[in-house]
């Protein structure tokens, strides 16, 4: 069996996008050992370089648990958000609660409930999936800081994209929309957390018809 301070000195040094995602994964699956109706995640390498101006602007383990949290709703079958997501209301409060997140202050107007923080319970029961994510995060930061430093990258990265090819956007049935690679979409559903149908992109759909 491969001895702990090995496995750390891997993580150190994790710093392409698929041991990212790997890690991402291994984090998520954390969570459902806790809560075993958490759906599956899709594609985890989606949520690389996103940011959600109701969810989180960066990644993270709370980010993630955030997520989470919308994927516990979506399998209950409890809409926790309107206004195209944006709004979080207090069905997802309650379910943060069950899953170690609080919100201490009063709704946002535009989001509601979204600016959950973790609770002091929550930080001790994650805190070694929280630490490997962190590494393999700043791992990941400094290894694409560099590689923008010495390499051309070509038009998809003056536009926004991760390195993956040009993002474009994906809708669901209710409304809510993310920015995705259309080969990650491919591989696998991105389930909406809000209605728990797939996002869509929606040029596709309509020159398939």
């Amino acid at each position: 069996m491969e001895p702990a301070s090995v496995s750390a000195r891997y993580h150190d040094v994790s710093t392409t996008p698929p041991v990212l995602a790997a890690e991402l994964a291994q984090a998520w699956a954390d969570i459902q050992r806790h809560h075993p109706e958490l759906p599956d995640l899709a594609a985890p390498e989606s949520l690389i370089g996103e940011s959600s101006s109701a969810c989180g602007a960066e990644l993270s383990f709370e980010r993630l648990l955030h997520e989470a949290v919308h994927g516990i709703a979506a399998a209950r079958g409890v809409r926790d958000t309107s206004r195209a997501g944006r709004y979080h209301n207090r069905r997802f409060l309650a379910i943060a609660e069950e899953m170690g997140l609080d919100h201490v202050d009063e709704p946002h107007p535009s989001s509601g409930f979204s600016l959950v923080a973790l609770n002091p319970e929550a930080k001790r029961r994650y805190r070694p999936t929280i630490e490997r994510l962190q590494r393999a995060l700043r791992a990941h930061t400094v290894a694409t800081s560099a590689d923008s430093k010495r390499t051309f990258r070509g038009p998809a990265a003056r536009h926004g994209s991760s390195g993956g090819g040009v993002r474009v956007k994906a809708v669901c049935d209710c409304g809510r929309n993310v920015r995705v690679v259309p080969s990650v979409l491919a591989q696998a559903p991105i389930v909406c957390g809000g209605c728990g149908k797939p996002f869509r992109i929606p040029e596709v759909v309509g020159a398939a018809g």
